[in-house]
């Protein structure tokens, strides 16, 4: 596998955000880069952020004053693509608009050496419709850095149809000597992470559609309870309304209308309001001095039970009973039914973690109306909250009992309404689901689309297919089709890949 001399010199074109955090990462890597703007203003610019994010560097005790002077003497601004010629490496970071970006590689190729690499930071456009045309398509590839490139770890390699493979594992060692976490996809919409993430946005709001909780409390069932970095409503505030739609809407596009990535008209309606989110001052939230900031809603103290009784195996909540005996909750182990999955006798309730029916309809099919169901956490030893919702059928009283029972093991508890699969669950088989859907039509390995996803958007345990693997495929396919069947809907449908580890009873890895 051959890694990009460090001798060989680098063009940027695109001078912007990207672009500018591109050519320093090349640039500290130890290659001349050109940097090049159609607008002679924004190379400046894009020069005196590279500076200025250095001297934040060297300020932090994270780089020397020399190696960043150096780093920044090797961003040599050009004004013409013609003095880049003898650059080795072209990376595009303009416009996301094909039109654009094919009329610039055509300019690229005619200028540079044939040997020389294009590659584009485009985050969704088909590298295969930009290869068209070209003389030398084979020298075109994707190099999906994600923002901001020089601290985000994750390249998407993306190859297209015509994509050389020594050029895709040139990219791919460069990227790794560069100090990055690449990763290796073929040109699909949305590539691996705006294609494998959609569910985290969209299961959000699709509860939030059902008025089933406020966005502050599943932002922090989500982000306290499974451990996300941000919880789905202040990370679409983050990127901005108008993005995150237009993207849902692209990949919805571009797989001729799949029901599995149909946009959400809420999200649609706040697009055409102008609440975009931060940058607007007001998205899912509100932004700004006088903003109020958002608070979950946690269940009042209780009064838990002194004793529980578990019936059976839990699986992966099975950690939660150490927890409840460590504050003092005396449990008592009973042997469940071969074949049915355990649950606990909490006071009057019967307890135990969702499956992807509702509790009102599990009730009435397992006779039994003071159910409770619980949510899928992180780590059920140290998670700091968990979602809970009743049966209709279950009375408050039983509702609290198991509140205050969880409250003393150092819970927040978080109660919603009775929705399908809860929040956290559903969100969690839906992100495997479509990785395991990913893997299946050769978009990436199932380690590649774990790492991408671990690298690219900081999700836990290792990736959503690794979490699945914990879980058990079984349960994960169980879930899925319950809320099919819930919903009606072909958005829940089972990837096939999914389904054949259930039935071997392998992992996702194997």
């Amino acid at each position: 596998m051959s890694i990009l001399a460090k001798g060989a010199k680098v063009l940027v074109v695109g001078a912007g955000a990207m672009g500018s955090g591109i050519a320093q990462v090349a640039a500290h890597a130890g290659h001349t880069v050109y940097l090049y703007d159609g607008r002679a203003e924004a190379i400046t610019a894009g020069r005196a952020a590279i500076e200025k994010d250095l001297k934040f560097l060297v300020a932090k005790g994270r780089l020397g004053e020399a190696e960043a002077a150096a780093t920044l003497a090797r961003v040599v601004p050009v004004t013409t693509l013609s003095e880049a010629r003898d650059a080795a490496l072209a990376i595009e970071a303009i416009v996301e608009n094909l039109d654009v970006k094919r009329k610039l590689f055509a300019e690229l190729e005619s200028t540079l050496g044939a040997d020389a690499i294009i590659a584009s930071n485009t985050s969704s456009l088909s590298i295969n419709a930009m290869a068209a045309g070209l003389a030398r398509p084979g020298r075109l590839a994707g190099l999906h850095f994600f923002n901001p490139a020089p601290r985000m770890a994750l390249v998407e390699v993306v190859s297209g149809l015509t994509t050389d493979r020594d050029v895709a594992e040139t990219l791919y060692a460069t990227a790794r000597a560069w100090g990055k976490m690449p990763v290796h996809a073929t040109s699909t919409p949305g590539f691996i992470v705006n294609r494998v993430a959609r569910p985290y946005y969209a299961e959000a709001l699709r509860v939030l559609a059902e008025h089933e909780a406020e966005p502050a409390t599943l932002d922090a069932i989500l982000r306290e309870g499974c451990g996300f970095a941000m919880g789905p409503f202040e990370l679409m505030d983050l990127i901005g309304h108008d993005v995150n739609f237009a993207v849902t809407k692209s990949v919805f596009e571009a797989y001729f209308h799949d029901r599995r990535f149909a946009p959400s008209p809420f999200q649609q309606e706040l697009v055409a309001a102008g609440r975009l989110g931060r940058k607007t001052g007001r998205g899912i939230f509100e932004y700004g001095e006088l903003a109020a900031k958002p608070v979950p809603q946690d269940e009042p103290a209780h009064e838990g039970e002194a004793r529980i009784t578990v019936v059976g195996d839990i699986g992966a909540a099975a950690p939660l009973l150490a927890r409840l005996e460590a504050a003092g909750i005396e449990v008592r182990r009973e042997p469940g039914m071969p074949g049915h999955r355990g649950w606990m006798q909490i006071g009057a309730a019967r307890v135990a973690l969702t499956d992807g029916r509702t509790a009102t309809g599990r009730a009435v099919e397992e006779r039994q109306p003071n159910l409770v169901l619980f949510d899928l956490c992180l780590d059920y030893a140290t998670s700091t909250r968990i979602a809970l919702t009743r049966a209709d059928q279950c009375g408050l009283g039983a509702l609290r009992g198991v509140a205050g029972s969880l409250q003393k093991a150092g819970f927040k508890v978080s109660v919603i309404d009775d929705v399908a699969g809860l929040i956290a669950l559903r969100t969690v088989a839906m992100l495997a689901n479509e990785a395991a859907d990913a893997v299946l039509q050769g978009v990436a390995s199932a380690r590649d689309v774990d790492t991408a996803m671990r690298y690219g958007t900081n999700y836990p345990k290792g990736g959503p297919l690794a979490w699945a693997d914990q879980l058990g495929a079984g349960f994960v396919v169980e879930v899925l089709a319950n809320l099919k069947e819930h919903y009606g809907e072909e958005r829940y449908r089972v990837s096939p890949l999914l389904r054949r580890k259930a039935h071997n009873g392998e992992a996702m890895y194997d």
